[in-house]
């Protein structure tokens, strides 16, 4: 089994590294050669020269793969096959060919044999072997040998080919099984009922062969093609037939058979040219028993809605996913206290009572030693010249990474003071962390002492806490976490929440910029040292509790080093530049992964998506950042009044929002042009200012130059004269503008 096929010296290279098969075991299971069969091996003599124009040299690639094609659809006849039967030349292959009635009947073994004296002419090892058929009818007229024929063809001639196989791919530590299915398993089809449910059956044991393989390398995969043949001339048109050629299957096999192919436990819908892949989604749901009372069908009617709403839905791809929501939910159903009527009145009231409430004072202080520790954990390197200025207390420029600004924020959390808060009923060992905003005000010192005002909210399933980071009387920066606590469901929000900062999909369109940075095996261990001390992140036992296979990296780790991802991309390291991040966590990260950072630039926002690089996981979705223009602070001077409007709207916003009621839209221009838009919003949630312009409609909106704006503020311009003058122009109700007097009192006569 160590022959070499070798093609002319005109063959050029469309791999990066060259391929040889030698291959151990090539198993193909199927009914007809020249209707199905092994049609991997039956592909048209012009693609064949296209399949096999790789750079081979004298090296040889050791694999042994094995293709279950079970689904009568990819076939071509059999004179075309003598070319592509070369490329298996140094392969030991199992074709299988049962006669040529599509339901099995016939004796004629003329088709595969003659395959197999072709691939024996090459040099290579063949074995004939004949079966498959198919049993079309209505679910009605299904006979159980109907049911079971299929059944014993398809999926167990699955496994036994399989079992048969195995042992020898893990012998060998290598080893790519595709199993064939059907668009009919996958979606169902009127009249093949029996052989719809073998074929998603095929897909149930490639999935777990897919984990029983993993450590051995072995691969195993699904695929569901569209292609013409002898079974599909009677349902579909001649062109169609001719459009779904079998080469327009095979190099998805060919790729998947390949050994730089890491793909494991994927689904695949192929034919005519295009490729998808496809997964599992599931929603939120809703939670419709509650502890001592019983489980009603009226219940789940009136939830019916929550239980089918896809939003903020889960793409489960493991079996401890799919557990781990039932888990949280046992924990929460045994977590409620007593009975009452209304099985959410305890929670929800608890949840209102905590809405609004803040903690004492508590402070933090801290060294230039803690922002270098900090920006080693999130994996800056004395490697890159642009890092010492975060890592050398020395340096001329020494600063703190903003991104520190989450560990203060974390520390008023996680000394035990919320457990103060009515209502608030969380226990920081079940926490899962959801979102987590951070806006700075400026720069973060390198050294000091920090005060925090800490509040909570609440919206369906999560708490909201919202901390601001104090330097003296000044504030620094904001933090909002958004935490899922396991057994402390039932808090009665909304599904969203006013009071959330909303989260922001990429554009549609390739990233503008990549960047890839690999984590060290160590990275959770350092990454700690900054305050989080969760066992999770460093105790493989506390990890494997709670469902991983080795202790996980830090969430707020990722966010680390895609926000320097950020920073270095399009803000050269300056961290006056940053303004804010906002970031939903998706799935974890192992250490000594790499962290791919995905970057879209809109303007000064920053769309970030964030992945794995080895599993193309998505870590960090719906993120961005928000950075401040190159110029911004010097360019326009109203840029400094609208911060301290953004102060006091953080101090005061809920007094605010009752007083005045109102969403305020300000257009800045310079040299008669826009330069600035700014939103003043005092009509939803605890208010908010946010530079750009406003979603919907403001009730009042205002145009006026940078120099008149600091006039009017200043009080050397009457904003009546300036409007008469045409220097102030306003939009929408007039009457409106009377309560801006509320923020501005101390600045202008607005």
């Amino acid at each position: 089994m160590s022959s070499r096929f070798l093609p002319t010296e005109d063959h050029r290279s469309h791999f990066p590294c060259t391929l040889q098969c030698l291959v151990d075991a090539v198993l193909i299971s199927e009914n007809s050669w020249s209707s199905y069969g092994c049609r991997l091996l039956a592909l048209h003599d012009t693609w064949l020269e296209r399949c096999l124009s790789f750079n081979f040299r004298e090296q040889t690639i050791y694999s042994s793969v094995e293709v279950l094609e079970t689904s009568q659809k990819i076939g071509r006849e059999l004179q075309n096959a003598p070319h592509y039967c070369q490329s298996f030349a140094s392969c030991c292959n199992t074709v299988n060919d049962l006669g040529g009635d599509i339901k099995g009947g016939g004796k004629s073994s003329a088709a595969a044999d003659k395959v197999v004296e072709e691939i024996r002419a090459k040099g290579g090892k063949a074995v004939a072997n004949y079966g498959e058929i198919l049993r079309d009818r209505s679910f009605a007229r299904t006979s159980d040998l109907d049911w079971d024929l299929i059944h014993r063809v398809h999926l167990r001639g699955a496994f036994m080919v399989t079992r048969a196989a195995w042992n020898h791919m893990k012998n060998q530590k290598f080893g790519r099984i595709i199993m064939t299915a059907s668009t009919a398993g996958i979606y169902g089809n009127f009249g093949q009922a029996n052989y719809s449910a073998a074929k998603l059956g095929l897909y149930g044991l490639a999935n777990t062969l897919a984990i029983e393989g993993r450590k051995y390398n072995i691969h195993c995969n699904t695929i569901a093609p569209t292609a013409g043949s002898r079974l599909t001339q009677s349902v579909m048109p001649p062109d169609l037939v001719e459009s779904m050629k079998p080469e327009y299957v095979a190099p998805l096999v060919l790729w998947l058979c390949h050994e730089q192919c890491k793909e494991n436990g994927g689904l695949f819908e192929v034919g005519g040219g295009w490729i998808g892949k496809l997964r599992w989604e599931r929603s939120q749901g809703h939670i419709v028993r509650h502890k001592n009372q019983r489980m009603t069908p009226e219940a789940v009617r009136d939830h019916w809605d929550n239980i089918c709403d896809f939003t903020d839905a889960a793409k489960p791809v493991s079996i401890q996913e799919g557990l781990q929501m039932v888990v949280e939910v046992l924990s929460k159903v045994d977590s409620e206290g007593g009975v009452s009527g209304n099985p959410t009145a305890s929670a929800a009231s608890a949840s209102v009572e905590a809405v609004g409430q803040k903690l004492p004072p508590t402070s933090f202080s801290f060294s230039h030693t803690q922002c270098i520790i900090y920006a080693l954990g999130v994996g800056m390197s004395t490697k890159d010249p642009d890092h010492l200025r975060f890592l050398y207390e020395g340096h001329e420029d020494f600063s703190c990474l903003p991104t520190f600004g989450v560990i203060p924020s974390q520390a008023a959390m996680m000394d035990g003071g919320l457990a103060s808060v009515p209502g608030l009923n969380i226990d920081f060992t079940r926490v899962l962390h959801g979102e987590q905003y951070l806006e700075l005000y400026k720069p973060l010192p390198t050294s000091g002492m920090s005060s925090f005002a800490v509040a909570a909210h609440t919206r369906k399933q999560a708490q909201i806490i919202s901390v601001n980071t104090y330097s003296g009387d000044e504030l620094v920066c904001y933090n909002q976490w958004s935490v899922f606590v396991v057994g402390a469901g039932g808090f009665g929000g909304k599904r969203t929440s006013d009071r959330a900062k909303a989260l922001v999909p990429p554009p549609n369109r390739a990233p503008d910029a990549v960047v890839t940075d690999s984590t060290t095996r160590d990275q959770a261990a350092l990454y700690r040292l900054s305050g989080d001390w969760n066992p999770l992140h460093i105790d493989p036992s506390f990890a494997a509790m709670g469902g991983f296979k080795a202790p996980i990296l830090h969430g707020l780790c990722s966010f680390g080093f895609a926000a320097r991802h950020v920073l270095k991309q399009y803000a050269n390291n300056d961290p006056s530049r940053f303004k804010a991040i906002k970031v939903r966590f998706v799935k974890p990260v192992l250490p000594g992964q790499s962290l791919q950072t995905e970057m879209w630039k809109e303007g000064n926002r920053i769309h970030i998506q964030c992945k794995v690089k080895e599993t193309d996981a998505v870590v960090l979705s719906g993120a961005y950042v928000d950075l401040h223009g190159a110029a911004e602070g010097g360019g326009l001077q109203s840029e400094l009044v609208f911060a301290e409007i953004g102060r006091r709207i953080k101090d005061l916003g809920s007094e605010l929002v009752k007083k005045v009621n109102a969403v305020f839209g300000w257009e800045i221009t310079k040299n008669g042009k826009t330069a600035a838009q700014w939103t003043i919003d005092l009509k939803s949630g605890t208010g908010s200012l946010h530079k750009g312009p406003y979603s919907g409609k403001a009730d009042v909106t205002f145009t006026v130059s940078d120099e008149d704006f600091m006039e009017v503020v200043q009080g050397k311009l009457n904003p009546q004269k300036a409007f008469f003058a045409g220097k102030l122009k306003v939009r929408g109700n007039i009457m409106m503008s009377q309560k801006l007097e509320v923020i501005l009192k101390d600045y202008a006569k607005l």
